[in-house]
Order: structure tokens, then C-alpha cells, then sequence
């Protein structure tokens, strides 16, 4: 086949059958495996040729065939297509486990015949998602009849959009918010924690809400402040637990005053016993004990 025919076919199915535009990219979860895909049923058309999957200028797999067999592979990061590609035109790049930092990266296959290498037949760009942690929601009383909310969530990716409202409708004043966000250098998840700080009357909704538009994942924690009750801040939660905490001290205190006192209860019993048993001991020898002593004085009265 001439060359210009060649590509050309390539070029007319690459457009048919698996160009991946922007806006269709794979989105893939973290640590788990990602297909990327690609067909092209044409391949059994030629003699000898390979196909390389690459990540930019990267080669992640490489295979040689000649007279339809595999003859040479080589592959990094145990990324592999299928193995029946050449009857099934099934030329998907199966990656192990998606990673955060190949988020937004584009693969590409090519088809080299000879010194010829075709257009990419597909490009595939790859987005990589994480679920965040369900929100937590804090609040606690601060200075001029203001209440402070704190709302945290962590482990997930991209970076996600965080928004307020009071009563499941009312977006929270102008300057009243402050988020902060932090990428975790081990793992490149985010941790994401957001401060609203507003004067509310009493029996109001507080809702904070974490959204990961990739995933289309929205997960709201919400914060009621009912009319006499009281506001549970840092300072009555660290009470709580010193509470919790002296209150097992003193059931371990007195738990190990009951035993100790049983022991000694057991002890003065038995030394009773010993007692009470010496002094019957004594009662039953003194009838004998008198009538030697009167037999002794009896026999010195003979020998007079």
C-alpha cells in the first residue's frame, strides 16, 4: 500500500472511530485500574508493523508484529493492551492504577510501519478523581454576638469548590468566608478547610457544602442553633473529655478500694479462726490440767 494511502486511511479512522476531544476525556479514581480507549479494525490490513502508546515524548508500550504474531513487546509501569489486538482491533491501554499526578495528561497511539510512523491514531486525555471525606462541621460562640463555623474535608482530588448557606437558601455576607487549601505532598490529595464567621439569629441552618464537579459528587454537612441552647465550643469539649477521662479514674480508684478491702476482709476473718481454734484448744486441756495438779498435791499428802 503507498504510504500516502496508508496514512490516509489512518487519518479518516482515527476520525471515525476514537478521537477523544478535551471535553470527553477518561476520568479515572485513584488506585484504581484505567482503560484508555482506542479501536481500530483495520490492523490484520498490514504486513509487519508495531503500535506505541506514548505519554507525551514517553513510550509506556510497545509491541512488534510480524505476519500477524507478536514478536516483541516491551511495556513500563505495567501498562499493556489487549492480547488478542490484532483480531478484535481492541487497542486499549490498560493502566494498573490511576495517580493524581498524571491528572490532565494526554496518551497517544501510533501505528509504525517501516520508518513510517502515522498520525496518532487516538489521543486520550486522562482526568483523575478522589472522593473527599464527608464534611465536618464545627461551630463556637466568638466576641460581638458572632458565631464562627469551621467545615473541613480531606482526601480527595481536584481541588473542590466549597460554598455556605444559612437556612438551605442564603448565601453568607460578602468577606464572611475563608477557605484554605493544602495539597498533601505524599499522596497529592487535598485537604480543604473553610471558616465562616456571621452574626445568625437563633433557630437558623448553617449547611456547608463540598462539591468535586468532576465526579459530580456534592457532600453537605449541615449545623443547627436551636433557641436556648447552648453553643458547644473547643473549651466544653475538652471539659467533656477531662470529665470523661477523671470520672474512669475515680471508677478505677474505687473499683481497686473494693478489692483491697475484700482481701483484707478475708485476711482479719481467717486470723479469727486461727484465734478462736487456740482458745478451744486451751478450754479442753484445762479440766486435765487440774486433775494432775490435784493428784500431784493427793501424793505429796501420802508421803507426809
Amino acid at each position: 500500500m503507498p504510504v500516502t494511502l496508508w496514512r490516509a486511511g489512518l487519518l479518516l479512522s482515527s476520525l471515525g472511530l476514537c478521537a477523544c476531544l478535551e471535553e470527553n476525556c477518561v476520568v479515572a479514581l485513584v488506585g484504581q485500574p484505567v482503560s484508555l480507549p482506542c479501536f481500530y479494525r483495520e490492523l490484520s490490513t498490514f504486513g509487519n508493523f508495531s503500535v506505541e502508546w506514548r505519554r507525551d515524548d514517553e513510550v509506556l508500550f510497545r509491541s512488534v508484529w510480524e505476519k500477524d504474531r507478536t514478536i516483541e513487546e516491551s511495556r513500563i509501569i505495567g501498562a499493556e493492551i489487549s492480547a488478542d489486538a490484532l483480531l478484535s482491533g481492541n487497542l486499549s491501554l490498560e493502566l494498573p492504577a490511576a495517580d493524581p499526578t498524571e491528572d490532565e495528561v494526554y496518551y497517544s497511539l501510533y501505528i509504525i510501519s517501516g520508518e513510517n510512523r502515522s498520525l496518532p491514531l487516538c489521543t486520550v486525555c486522562l482526568r483523575i478523581a478522589a472522593s473527599f471525606s464527608s464534611p465536618l462541621l464545627q461551630r463556637e460562640e466568638v466576641a460581638n454576638e458572632e458565631t464562627n463555623f469551621l467545615c473541613h474535608s480531606s482526601g480527595g482530588f481536584p481541588e473542590p469548590a466549597v460554598y455556605w448557606l444559612i437556612n438551605d437558601t442564603e448565601e453568607p455576607p460578602q468577606g464572611s468566608v475563608r477557605t484554605l487549601t493544602a495539597l498533601h505532598p505524599d499522596s497529592h490529595l487535598y485537604n480543604i478547610t473553610s471558616y465562616l464567621t456571621v452574626n445568625i439569629s437563633k433557630d437558623s441552618s448553617v449547611s456547608c457544602i463540598i462539591e468535586n464537579q468532576l465526579i459530580n459528587e456534592n457532600l453537605t454537612s449541615t449545623s443547627y442553633v436551636v433557641q436556648g441552647s447552648m453553643v458547644v465550643n473547643r473549651a466544653s469539649e475538652a471539659m467533656w473529655i477531662f470529665s470523661t477521662v477523671m470520672c474512669v479514674a475515680v471508677g478505677v480508684m474505687v473499683m481497686a478500694g473494693v478489692v483491697y478491702q475484700i482481701h483484707l476482709d478475708r485476711k482479719s476473718r481467717k486470723e479469727q479462726h486461727m484465734h478462736q481454734g487456740q482458745n478451744r484448744g486451751y478450754k479442753r486441756r484445762l479440766p486435765y490440767e487440774e486433775e494432775t495438779e490435784a493428784m500431784t498435791i493427793e501424793a505429796k499428802e501420802t508421803d507426809v
